[in-house]
């Protein structure tokens, strides 16, 4: 028997009943007195019918400090289904008795891996594993371990960098069953160097790759003298192979092309890409990628939000010379029904929702402000927030969404100097267009930034599917 959190379809995990709880990767800053803590998993109630909902009520910390805990996934989820590949092979492994229970956590700036069990009580998850940075290093040659996916095979992550600091970036694989370390993914790298995540569409034997940066180039903050050499392409692999197809190039101006939502839908060969920041105007975009009629991969330009001109003094000095905020789209999310996407606007505050019904004319249907660097949006419990909307989850029947607000440590202190305090929100979604933040549902954080959200039961970024219906 199939884990019955294991999906057929897109249209069977909306339908699963709700999420009762949420995992979110915190980053803890020093205390009052200067001693480092160790980042944490935090269990959050998501049932309003619960007397403790909105609030903490687990969590498990690391073993050691300064990790940076980033985007971690589930051993297993429904790709776990996928045992037929487009052709009607066998293409993929089917693993019978897998089921969704250990939670995989890389350490972005320590290198390091925790395999964290929720089972038997989901709110007092435990470590049962960690894998350090030197047997990372000596079984792929990666480091800065950074996105976590569940496949049908395997469990994949991406990583920044060499053991270095410095390129090529790429993927590695876990194996699913003893979470030892198969090795590096890729079997013909081509012209690939930079990396961050990674996506794919299953049935069509293909994965997508992005770029942002080498370890070198962004732990120490946004260094503005490399602005031009961080990633502005897209890479499309045969999966099965592990071999590099080709290279969609964005333009050298689009610099920091980072999280890819690829449709729910396993017939379709059609996703969204969010590009951080355009050296031509400070503008941040959206970009639809697609397989052409004649059987290329191609991306176009959907959406673009411009800059918003500021007063020097209200802007940290990163930004004085350019008297403007920057959208600074980190992160994006796609409904399971890929009617909606999410867009996080970090710089500016704004969180925006497009219906991309049709994924090359997306049309704008709601919008919230949360913190932002100059507009400092309310939240209607807890008045004027700072940091801004940052990583976003979409519950599976596309009803909730979670947002927290704290981008990367050192990125953190440049952007928002005065120091983000961490919160998570939620945001109630209207089938037919529109949100609106949840007023019995602000979780403040004291001393740590919330990061990566993952849902019990699977969510909208975390899952593929097998069957389009």
């Amino acid at each position: 028997m199939a884990d019955p959190t294991f999906y057929r379809s897109a249209k069977t995990a909306a339908a699963a009943p709700p999420e009762r709880l949420a995992y979110v990767a915190t980053l803890n800053t020093p205390g009052q007195d200067g001693e480092a803590r160790p980042d944490a998993i935090v269990v959050l109630d998501t049932d309003p019918q619960s007397p403790s909902y909105g609030k903490i009520v687990g969590r498990v910390d690391m073993t050691h400090t300064g990790d940076e805990l980033h985007h971690f996934g589930w051993n297993a989820c429904s790709a776990c289904l996928c045992h037929i590949g487009s052709n009607g092979h066998a293409g993929h492994d089917h693993h019978h008795d897998a089921e969704r229970r250990y939670l995989v956590v890389p350490g972005l700036r320590s290198s390091r891996i925790y395999i964290i069990d929720t089972k038997p009580d989901p709110t007092k998850p435990t470590i049962v594993k960690t894998i350090e940075a030197d047997e990372l290093a000596a079984k792929t040659g990666y480091s800065r371990p950074h996105t976590s996916h569940c496949g049908p095979d395997g469990i994949y992550m991406s990583a920044l960098g060499a053991a270095d600091g410095n390129a090529p970036g790429g993927i590695f694989v876990l194996d699913p069953d003893t979470f030892e370390i198969r090795g590096a993914w890729e079997q013909e790298r081509g012209p690939q160097t930079l990396a961050y995540d990674f996506w794919w569409h299953l049935n069509h034997d293909i994965l997508i790759s992005s770029e942002w940066g080498t370890p070198n180039m962004v732990e120490g903050g946004l260094d503005p003298s490399l602005i031009g050499q961080f990633g502005h392409q897209l890479h499309v692999w045969d999966l099965p192979n592990a071999k590099h197809l080709q290279t969609i190039d964005l333009g050298p101006e689009q610099q920091m092309v980072l999280e890819l939502r690829p449709s729910h839908d396993p017939d379709k060969t059609y996703g969204f890409v969010g590009v951080v920041v355009s050296t031509a105007d400070l503008s941040a975009s959206v970009w639809t990628w697609y397989r052409g009629d004649d059987g290329e991969w191609k991306a176009v330009k959907t959406i673009e939000i411009p800059a918003e001109p500021a007063p020097a003094e209200q802007l940290p000095p990163a930004l004085q010379p350019f008297g403007a905020v920057p959208p600074l789209i980190t992160d994006i999310d796609l409904s399971v029904d890929d009617k909606f996407l999410y867009v996080s606007c970090w710089g500016t505050g704004e969180f925006r929702q497009y219906d991309v019904s049709d994924p090359f004319n997306p049309k704008l249907t709601g919008s919230v402000h949360l913190g932002g660097i100059v507009h400092k949006g309310a939240h209607p419990t807890a008045g004027p927030l700072n940091g801004g909307p940052q990583m976003v989850e979409i519950s599976r029947d596309g009803r909730r969404v979670y947002v927290t607000n704290s981008l990367y440590a050192s990125w953190d202190a440049q952007f928002y100097p005065e120091g983000i305090k961490g919160w998570i929100v939620k945001l109630d979604a209207d089938p037919n267009g529109g949100i609106a933040a949840d007023p019995d549902f602000f979780v403040p954080f004291e001393g740590e930034r919330p990061h990566q959200v993952r849902l019990e039961g699977g969510d909208a970024s975390s899952d593929s599917y097998c069957y389009s219906s």
